[in-house]
């Protein structure tokens, strides 16, 4: 036994150099991508020089990250979600009841905001401010990360590559518009920011000018956060006067297996399945509710 004990030691002596030479080869393989493939695209797209420089000042690669792909190795997919909302619900709604007094503190002190979101998008206050609370505790939760590490290392080897790249290109232009200071662009693991927990793409899409300073601040402005959370909502197609959903009787004859925004299902195809109301009330019209929108 101790002999055996010794011989992996030995051996995990011996491999500990030969990884931690692999990860500087890998280093430079990183900081070469970099200037090589970055720059050029972050450059032709309008990013300075100086603010490139500024944001990958003192970069290296994040080897907490998950989903990470070394590179020469072959990728493990389908790739885990890890993200809580999808990997594990029961820990992302966590809290809620805690929250609740918080939540109506938050909706009373936001009432102007909330009621102005709404009349522009048609997206409920309650909606927008349920999406707050659970995505940054209202902008009380630590953002930890260096969002520019973050998105640099999954763009270079994650297994979404072309998708955190492009979202590095994307954070690079908040930068270069004066958004937010490099050094204070911070964000989650997988490399979302501020308050509702954009991704950088949707920072430039969707952010919005809540409180008519004419800049859409969702790090730092509450009405900011409001207004670009109903923002985005209404963009990728909330219409106005139907609820998010409805609280049901499933029967055990219907399976859970058939659940899942991939498998998407009318409301009159969960009906027919069997599946009720609580509240005991039919469901709404889909037809009137499409018309009416």
């Amino acid at each position: 036994m101790i002999q055996f004990m010794f011989s992996l030691l030995l051996t995990l002596a011996l491999a500990l150099p030969a990884w931690a030479h692999e990860r500087q080869q890998i280093e430079r393989q990183f900081q070469t991508w970099l200037e090589t493939t970055v720059w050029p695209e972050a450059q032709r797209t309008g990013v300075s020089r100086r603010t490139f420089d500024a944001a990958v000042a003192g970069v290296r690669l994040n080897w907490e990250l998950p989903d990470l792909v070394v590179p020469g190795e072959k990728a493990q997919m389908p790739a885990q979600q890890r993200q809580a909302e999808f990997g594990a619900p029961s820990r992302y709604f966590k809290g809620v009841q805690a929250d609740a007094a918080v939540g109506r503190q938050m909706s009373q002190r936001h009432a102007g905001a909330l009621s102005e979101a709404e009349r522009r998008t048609g997206v409920p206050g309650r909606i927008v401010l349920g999406i707050w609370g659970r995505e940054s505790a209202y902008g009380r939760a630590k953002i930890p990360h260096n969002a520019i590490q973050v998105l640099a290392t999954k763009g270079f080897m994650s297994t979404r590559a072309a998708y955190f790249t492009d979202e590095l290109l994307a954070a690079l232009h908040i930068l270069e518009r004066g958004h937010a200071p490099a050094g204070t662009l911070k964000s989650s693991w997988a490399g979302a920011l501020g308050q509702p927990q954009f991704m950088p793409s949707n920072v430039l899409e969707h952010a919005t000018d809540g409180d008519g300073d004419r800049r859409a601040d969702i790090w730092t402005s509450e009405a900011d956060t409001i207004a670009s959370i109903a923002n985005y909502l209404a963009r990728h197609g909330w219409q106005a006067g139907r609820d998010w959903g409805f609280e049901v009787v499933v029967p055990d004859a219907v399976s859970c297996a058939l659940e899942g925004p991939d498998q998407g299902r009318s409301i009159a195809d969960w009906a027919a399945s069997g599946i009720r109301r609580v509240s005991g009330k039919p469901f709404p019209d889909n037809e009137k509710i499409r018309k009416a929108s």
